[in-house]
């Protein structure tokens, strides 16, 4: 097994594990981050219901508009910026946040210092 392959496993291990307890309620919905080499993509779903109330990627057009010549981080923040404004709009004021087995740091941090500063609190 090639490390790439490993490390990609002890990622889904660390996300199962987490998800024991992090559930998306209607009231408190877990707001839930994918990091792709190039992108990072957000949900705010309600497990209960098992729909996904908002969500933003640096594929989005806003989002390539605005983050034109940034590092990806800073297109993170971007990316968490908006996703809190479309949760806002879907009457969402409180997440959870579930940062899918990554280290909190970086771009994952980024997202949630933009989703912070869109008024969500967690």
């Amino acid at each position: 097994m090639d490390a790439n392959k490993k490390k990609y496993q002890a990622r889904i291990k660390r996300h199962r594990r987490a998800r024991n307890h992090i559930v998306g309620t209607p009231e408190r919905p877990r707001m839930n981050i994918y990091r792709s080499l190039d992108n990072i993509y957000v949900q705010v779903i309600d497990d209960a219901a098992g729909h996904t109330l908002a969500s933003a990627s640096t594929l989005d057009k806003e989002v390539i508009a605005q983050a034109q010549g940034m590092s990806k981080t800073d297109a993170a923040k971007i990316v968490g910026k908006i996703a809190g404004e479309r949760a806002k709009e879907a009457g969402v004021a409180k997440i959870v946040f579930d940062r899918g087995g990554y280290q909190y740091h970086g771009r994952v941090a980024a997202v949630a210092e933009g989703a912070r500063e869109a008024g969500l609190e967690f």
